[in-house]
């Protein structure tokens, strides 16, 4: 007789949630979640706008070309497509990765090339090699919030440089290196993402990428640059990566097919001087084995039409379009005490909002009218630095979306603002409202951050920060200036 399968218990007895918790390892303790996977579910409803996760707009690909494609691996290579590969991908992949970086004025050893499943991947698999429990990351702040998370489940001590419109600070970079070794500490790399960056879209200037190669060079430093959004520029001089400076010996560097082809293919790519990259190799080898072998081949084919380039330009020309709109319904919906960036590419604005807004309490507010982004503590390894900030992307949804979105985040943040104005000024709050946009339009700005009016205190080219809230530095143009 066969005995009927059993179902899974619900596990929520205390007994039951004891009986696993002593089974844990200890670095379970101070693993994060990612705040972009943990918003998927909701915002795969068609009925969300979403602006919180990097998508790229894949309905932009060619369903005809990907058919095509996809066919002649069918007729052509199906044995090999099915098959496992090599740990370090396909040669002919690599061939396209130097491409890529080629278009960028990079010329990488193909040897130093590793395939990751995903750029997020290779991040992994450099913390995996580099650190142990207790060691010091250096990063931006804010950072990409995908990176804390595994810095976190590699027990690093995570240490954020602040940003403002030219970048990482490297001023502030060389003081906390110089207080490590005070304490006898070194780190083990410093993360960069130097172009357009993840969340705060502002790009590392020409001299400070310099002088971080430099003191890379002077500390024999390992410096990881993520560079997924490289391609993706709008405006403005390209700017030689980190990598090109430094030519490999002391630049990690990170890149993806995510945002110039698809993140549904999961490919991505390390380079890495020969001994980071051998450990690198055996650390993949234990994870997965090797990467999708269909995806490479995916790749290939696609590489082998010889039109990555225009497709690469046709996004350019479409998010340039959506960062426009998002911009001007920033202007048109956020109060005047609210900063944000301006982004010459990529894919996110980073805004701040009046400090005693707190962008993850806004988040449930904003999720009841069908719209979501990302609360700017994901992007902080400190607790409670960011919170009235956030990140808005601007790639994933069409212009009207956008608008639409950003409306209704508006409508949130004004009840906030009315609701803070009623209870610390009851006189004011009663007052009528006056406009304020021409206000908006006088002041000037350079460095891609839109200054907040009629504030007491506002900040010059310091910078700003508002009830202990984290906002990027601007700088105040001329007298009216655009």
């Amino acid at each position: 007789m066969v005995e009927p399968p059993h179902r899974r218990r619900a596990h929520t007895r205390t007994r039951d949630l004891e009986r696993y918790a002593g089974l844990f390892a200890e670095r379970t303790g101070v693993m994060r979640s990612s705040a972009m996977r943990d918003l998927m579910a909701i915002t795969a409803r068609p009925e969300v706008i979403s602006l919180a996760g990097g998508l790229p707009d894949t309905s932009t690909f060619p369903a005809g070309t990907f058919a095509a494609q996809m066919t002649r691996i069918a007729q052509e290579s199906t044995a090999e497509a099915l098959q496992y590969g090599p740990t370090e991908g396909f040669a002919e992949t690599v061939d396209c990765i130097v491409e890529v970086m080629g278009a960028e004025g990079m010329l990488p050893d193909p040897d130093d090339v590793i395939v990751t499943t995903g750029g997020q991947q290779a991040i992994d698999l450099i913390c995996k090699t580099l650190i142990d429990p207790g060691d010091v990351v250096v990063c931006e702040a804010p950072t990409y919030p995908g990176a804390v998370p595994v810095f976190c489940s590699y027990q690093a001590d995570i240490v954020q440089i602040d940003c403002d419109s030219e970048g990482m600070r490297i001023e502030q970079l060389e003081e906390v290196l110089a207080k490590l070794d005070s304490e006898g500490r070194r780190p083990k790399f410093v993360y960069s993402v130097p172009s357009f960056q993840n969340p705060a879209g502002v790009t590392l200037s020409l001299e400070r990428r310099r002088r971080l190669v430099e003191l890379a060079r002077q500390r024999e430093l390992l410096v990881v640059e993520d560079n997924p959004y490289g391609l993706l520029r709008f405006g403005g001089d390209p700017l030689p990566p980190l990598y090109q400076l430094d030519g490999g010996d002391f630049v990690i560097y990170v890149g993806t097919f995510s945002k110039i082809l698809s993140p549904g293919i999961r490919l991505g790519w390390a380079v890495a001087p020969p001994p980071v990259m051998e450990k690198i190799v055996l650390g993949k080898q234990a994870s997965d084995l090797c990467t999708s072998t269909l995806t490479q081949h995916f790749v290939r084919e696609y590489f082998a039409e010889g039109h990555w380039r225009e497709y690469v330009e046709s996004l350019v020309r479409i998010y340039r379009a959506r960062r426009d709109a998002m911009l001007g319904s920033l202007r048109d919906h956020f109060p005047a005490q609210a900063t944000w960036t301006e982004p010459e590419g990529g894919l996110f604005i980073w805004a701040t909002l009046p400090g005693y807004i707190d962008t993850s309490d806004l988040l449930a507010k904003a999720l009841r009218e069908d719209v979501a982004f990302v609360p700017g503590q994901a992007a902080y390894a400190e607790e409670g630095r960011g919170r009235s900030s956030m990140r808005l992307n601007f790639s994933g949804v069409d212009e009207h979306e956008i608008r639409e979105g950003v409306r209704r985040i508006g409508a949130a943040v004004a009840e906030q603002v009315e609701l803070y104005g009623a209870l610390t000024n009851p006189a004011a709050s009663s007052a009528p409202a006056q406009p304020r946009k021409s206000d908006r339009d006088a002041a000037g700005l350079q460095g891609g951050a839109k200054a907040p009016t009629g504030e007491p205190g506002a900040a010059g080219a310091a910078g700003l920060q508002e009830d202990g809230g984290d906002v990027l530095p601007f700088r105040r143009t001329s007298e009216g200036s655009a």
